[in-house]
């Protein structure tokens, strides 16, 4: 994948301005602050095989992993070569900065928006053997008897979004973190805990197969992977969304010019039909043309700071 983008990006005709070619002439790199293998990464290598022919340069995928992405972050941050951006995530832009005291940037002021590239919802999972229908049984169940809930892990996304529950339910979860949905969920599976906030990829080949019983997912509208699945917010709970989303940033000192044109090709990208083809099969939620541009990853960036801020406070979270 990784040679046909260069290769693309060779043969393609340019296709930006020529101010904006000036700026970006060099190689692009993409720094996903993550290990190889991981979604970050995937999403990362599949954006570099649409952007490159969009382009009049090649575009590069570095992996930089370490301190929960944070290390990946603070190396875009620094950047002043005005080609290297980073595939950021709520991770290491939103969660790391609230639970770490020392940060080596600070976000969102070190960061310029490019562009959404995905969200992906959670879910609210439980045993197919299970009595549990619906979220509102599975409240009564909460409050009556107790139930423990698996999380990614203390801090994760889906960490915050059961204290979120339990605060909009006012029920109390025994809350058991993981290190990852690649362990909490098949736990649940095997029924060592009563349920699991877990991600959308890893849950739904479950789900799919009848082995798992999805009560809600957690975004603003249902999931393209599960429409006949309600949300939270259908399910009694207005305003309460979350999961984990993938956008693209630059350093703050990138030039405008350059940033204009990298969103202009992200926005061609996410109309490419293949290319939403592929994100929906890796269980990512297409964003809707009103929440891609810069303003609106501006806003969910605010939005998700002062939400999970709120929340760590109420609820005591630290970092591991």
């Amino acid at each position: 994948m990784f040679r046909r983008a260069l290769i693309l990006s060779a043969l393609a005709t340019p296709a930006l301005a020529t101010p904006a070619r000036a700026q970006i002439e060099r190689p692009l790199r993409i720094i996903v602050p993550f290990a190889a293998g991981t979604s970050s990464d995937v999403q990362a290598r599949l954006l570099a095989l649409h952007l490159a022919p969009l382009l009049p340069q090649p575009v590069l995928v570095e992996n930089r992993a370490g301190a929960g992405g944070s290390v990946g972050a603070e190396a875009v941050a620094r950047a002043t070569d005005g080609h290297t951006i980073l595939l950021g995530s709520n991770g290491p832009l939103v969660n790391n900065p609230i639970l770490q005291p020392r940060m080596p940037y600070e976000s969102p002021t070190d960061f310029a928006p490019i562009g959404m590239v995905s969200r992906s919802p959670l879910t609210l999972t439980v045993r197919a053997e299970s009595p549990i229908r619906s979220v509102a049984q599975y409240v009564e169940v909460a409050k009556a008897e107790g139930l423990s809930i698996g999380s990614s892990g203390q801090g994760s996304a889906t960490h915050f979004l059961i204290e979120q529950l339990m605060a909009a339910a006012g029920v109390r979860l025994t809350h058991v973190p993981y290190r990852g949905s690649s362990l909490s969920v098949p736990d649940t599976l095997a029924g060592n805990v009563g349920s699991v906030m877990g991600e959308i990829s890893t849950v739904f080949p479950l789900w799919r197969d009848g082995r798992l019983r999805v009560l809600a997912t957690t975004g603003p509208r249902r999931s393209v992977l599960m429409p006949e699945i309600p949300t939270l917010i259908e399910s009694g709970f207005p305003g309460l969304t979350g999961g984990s989303w993938a956008a693209l940033v630059a350093p703050s000192g990138m030039p405008a010019a350059t940033q204009s044109a990298l969103g202009a090709a992200l926005l061609r990208v996410m109309e490419t039909p293949a290319y939403l083809a592929r994100q929906r099969e890796l269980g990512a939620d297409v964003v809707p043309p009103e929440e891609r541009g810069p303003a609106a990853l501006t806003a969910l960036w605010a939005a998700d700071m002062a939400r999970t801020r709120a929340t760590a406070q109420a609820a005591n979270i630290r970092a591991e």
